[in-house]
């Protein structure tokens, strides 16, 4: 076998254990769910589908109000990429294409705020939500989330990166204004960077625990993974109900991926515009 045989094998392995590693706690999801709590804490562990899918899942459904969780976590996630992709791109295009007083020193003080843990910012901002009046609503999980510093910062290097100041120019001469080269030139060539930062906020969104467990009072408002949360038990775990719920949970999300992830990787592959 040749060097360069050997190399492209060793890689495959190297991909292929990856892979497995990578897939085998959602596989081991959906086998808790398939299963009863007796057969997960069997030992050896059962690593093979079982029978009561059909059990659990309609015991995650008498438990929690899971549609109307799953609702409100469509609501909130849905409209908080929409604001995200708006305002992020819009400040993006600002930092990466205008010159303008403490531009400088105002994006490093953005690029600042990601040294700063998460948790840090909870009681600031639940002091605020208490203040607004909005502690109890949905409101307080949409509007601190409507932008954010990782996405600027990503917008504003794809933007640099893809589009020339040539195009801003001939627009410019055009009669082109800030809002009009914005809509008519900028957001056509980022849609594929704009779909990786929809995705990614969406399933952040998605999945936020601690934020809704905090501010949300009413059982009615609560997002899905807050709903989750309600499936323990007092005086015992049921890991198979609990994963049934998981499973739910995660199907949207796949089925998002999967109509959209053809597109996205197709508009990734076309890459920027070139000068």
């Amino acid at each position: 076998m040749s060097p360069k045989k050997a190399r492209g094998l060793l890689l495959h392995g190297v991909l292929i254990a990856g892979t497995i590693l990578a897939l085998f706690p959602f596989y081991w999801m959906v086998v808790m769910a398939t299963n009863s709590t007796a057969d997960i804490y069997r030992f050896p562990p059962k690593l093979t589908f079982g029978s009561q899918l059909i059990t659990n899942l309609r015991n995650v459904l008498d438990s929690i109000d899971f549609f109307g969780s799953m609702l409100n976590t469509l609501l909130v996630a849905g409209t908080t990429t929409l604001l995200v992709l708006f305002f992020d791109s819009l400040a993006a295009f600002a930092f990466a294409k205008y010159d303008f007083p403490g531009r400088r020193a105002l994006f490093a003080v953005l690029i600042g705020t990601f040294f700063l843990p998460v948790g840090l910012a909870v009681i600031p901002q639940f002091v605020i939500m208490v203040e607004l009046g909005w502690v109890g609503s949905l409101r307080a999980l949409i509007i601190p989330a409507a932008a954010n510093a990782f996405g600027i910062f990503f917008l504003r290097q794809y933007i640099q990166n893809a589009i020339p100041d040539s195009v801003l120019d001939a627009a410019r001469l055009d009669g082109a204004g800030f809002f009009r080269q914005f809509v008519s030139v900028v957001l056509p060539i980022i849609r594929p960077g704009l779909a990786f930062l929809g995705i990614y906020t969406f399933i952040a969104a998605w999945n936020d625990f601690i934020w809704p467990l905090v501010v949300l009072v009413n059982p009615d408002q609560v997002t899905l993974q807050v709903a989750l949360q309600q499936l323990n038990g007092v005086h015992g775990t049921d890991y198979s109900r609990i994963m049934a719920g998981a499973l739910l949970s995660v199907l949207p999300l796949i089925v998002m991926f999967l109509i959209f992830a053809r597109n996205f990787v197709s508009d990734l592959a076309k890459g920027a515009v070139r000068e």
